[in-house]
């Protein structure tokens, strides 16, 4: 039987809002709302809904980068305390990788490329030769070795995820998880990328975690889907089923809000 690989159970993030005006009473909102999750290895799973329904929130949760208000996170069999120290937290770091929705914001314009895609590998402590393996995984998404010495500011935004790719996965992570990893780039660049993550994910044996609005990406690359409402999740289950038989009414209507290019 196929690992658990993540599992959050109960997962709540509430967040208080100072006052406003004096004597006025802080205002709660809950952001995540007793969500359980399940990701078995080797899966891909889609997580969709609006802006504000909880997508993100989950992410932070199940990478440790933010603490639950209750509720628990296991990553391969180990509880993550997001309030443990950074090297407490290295052993998810190592297991783990993450590729943002903006490529340039999450590249730092002060170091060259091989920099930034060797900075896991010297962050984490991995042995071996590291500037062999950035040479290594630059290859493996499609760019020049020698594009090491270069700087963000001097590729194109289909380039800089590629580079954003190649430094999640430099360390050989078991998980990769994208949060709106190609809704920055154009239709024909996406398509290269989508190809990129499938490649990689059957070659690096990858777990796969995509967050997104784009329900064709979704349906494209993951075998499962999580649909998610005003923190909550409210569907989930095959995408082929999902998306073609949703079950609740929520998830018809965000199908339905998909743009058709009328055929006249």
């Amino acid at each position: 039987m196929t690992e658990t690989l993540i599992r959050g159970r109960g997962l709540t993030r509430r967040f208080r809002t100072p006052a406003r005006r004096l004597f006025e009473p802080a205002t709660v909102t809950t952001a995540l709302d007793d969500a359980d999750i399940d990701v078995r290895e080797g899966s891909a799973v889609g997580i969709i809904g609006e802006s504000g329904s909880g997508k993100s929130t989950l992410i932070r949760l199940l990478l440790g980068l933010d603490t639950p208000t209750s509720g628990s996170v296991e990553v391969a069999g180990r509880v993550v305390d997001a309030r443990a120290s950074a090297r407490d937290l290295h052993w998810l770091r190592k297991q783990t990788g993450i590729v943002f929705q903006d490529p340039y914001a999450s590249l730092d314009p002060r170091m060259n490329v091989g920099r930034i895609i060797g900075e896991p590998l010297w962050a984490l402590g991995i042995p071996g030769d590291r500037r062999e393996r950035v040479r290594d995984v630059l290859a493996q998404v499609g760019l020049d070795a020698d594009m090491a010495a270069r700087y963000p500011h001097e590729f194109s935004g289909g380039q800089r995820q590629r580079i954003a790719l190649a430094r999640a996965i430099v360390h050989r992570p078991r998980i990769l998880i994208g949060d709106e990893p190609l809704s920055a780039l154009d239709v024909t660049v996406r398509a290269q990328i989508l190809d990129l993550l499938r490649d990689l994910r059957r070659t690096e044996h990858l777990t796969l975690v995509m967050v997104s609005h784009d329900i064709g990406v979704v349906q494209s690359l993951c075998d499962e889907v999580i649909v998610m409402k005003d923190g909550r999740i409210v569907e989930e289950g095959p995408t082929e089923k999902v998306l073609l038989q949703p079950q609740v009414s929520y998830t018809r209507r965000l199908l339905a809000s998909i743009p058709v290019i009328d055929p006249r």
